[in-house]
């Protein structure tokens, strides 16, 4: 009887076994779960943030860190915002695995909210997204900001203009923007508006008579700069371009005519070179026909004494024809020596 009352017992104390291991297995899962998301269910339910358990649960399986998207959502509830201004849970989610700055994002809604300036969380996403950080944006647009012209860590100290007397001048600009957040995603930087108002100082001072004028009335540059529109597809609303500095540099109009004079010298004393090789050239070659010709007369002058031969062998010329010859030979050379002209050999007698 004893025996059979173990075997009717035994399935009773398995069950109970197995009951006791899945309370302790639930009670373990449990412990661990709210250790490790009731401290942000507090947080999140004491603030009126409205975050679930089953949306935190659901945040890890995601891999969100359930931290920032909580601590965030509950910074933007205090400060005012509401599910109502698109701070969802889910919306923060996709901003966050989209690979956004979740608090930048909502630390800029904020300061936008207290500024009154009219900035939606789907435009705040927008700009994190686009590589801007959207807080420096709003607190840009809250206190302008200045930028110096030229950027320094360029390598380059001032702006260099010319005035029309060929004056150089040497600029320093200081450009007051605030940022357009209609324009942030998609405008011109920095870069841009420097590039843009040196381009204009430049134009400016260029257009100028004197530097006289420029230095009498600076302001001139900015107001001239400031009609072109420079901020226009930027990303900044200019407020000022104010004149720091400005120097007068080096005759520009009268160095260039310097160089030009050298030039033109340089070029005069080559054409005068080549007029000198010619005329040279030109002499040898005169030079050169000149003992052409004499070589020719004295060919010629050797052809005498054989026709005087050849006229003798054929009775041409008789003995008192070569002796009358002879005597206007030294009659012409007698009259030569007189008049000091050079001397004539003559051998067509020999």
């Amino acid at each position: 009887m004893i025996l059979i009352a173990q075997n009717a017992a035994s399935p009773w104390s398995t069950y109970v076994l197995f009951m006791f291991i899945a309370i302790a297995v639930i009670t373990m899962i449990t412990g661990i779960f709210l250790a490790k998301y009731f401290n942000l269910w507090i947080q999140a339910r004491m603030t009126g943030a409205n975050v679930t358990i089953w949306e935190l649960v659901g945040m890890s399986l995601r891999k969100v860190n359930p931290n920032i998207i909580v601590r965030s959502k509950i910074m933007a509830y205090q400060a005012g915002l509401s599910e109502k201004d698109g701070m969802t849970t889910r919306a923060l989610e996709a901003h966050y695995l989209a690979g956004g700055n979740v608090p930048n994002v909502v630390r800029a809604l904020i300061a936008a909210n207290r500024a009154d300036i009219p900035l939606s969380y789907k435009r705040a996403a927008a700009i994190d997204l686009a590589g801007r950080n959207v807080l420096e944006a709003v607190q840009t647009s809250v206190n302008p900001k200045v930028i110096p012209c030229p950027d320094p860590s360029s390598g380059r100290n001032t702006i260099d203009g010319v005035a029309k007397n060929g004056i150089q001048l040497k600029v320093k600009a200081k450009v007051t923007v605030r940022t357009n957040l209609d324009r942030l995603v998609g405008g011109a930087t920095d870069e841009t508006i420097i590039a843009r108002v040196g381009e204009g100082i430049v134009n400016a001072i260029g257009s100028s008579e004197t530097h006289l004028k420029v230095l009498e009335k600076p302001d001139t540059i900015s107001k001239r700069v400031l009609e072109n529109s420079l901020d226009a597809g930027t990303a900044y609303e200019i407020l000022s371009i104010d004149i720091a500095d400005i120097d007068v540099g080096d005759n520009i109009g009268a160095n260039l005519q310097a160089l030009q004079a050298e030039a033109d010298t340089r070029v005069a004393r080559a054409k005068a070179e080549e007029r000198r090789a010619f005329a040279v050239a030109k002499e040898q070659e005169m030079q050169a026909a000149v003992q052409e010709n004499r070589a020719k007369v004295v060919l010629a002058e050797a052809e005498v004494p054989m026709a005087i031969a050849e006229a003798f062998r054929k009775g041409h010329l008789g003995t008192m024809d070569y002796y009358n010859l002879r005597n206007v030979q030294a009659d012409t050379e007698m009259r030569s020596a007189i008049a000091g002209g050079p001397r004539r050999d003559n051998n067509a007698g020999n």
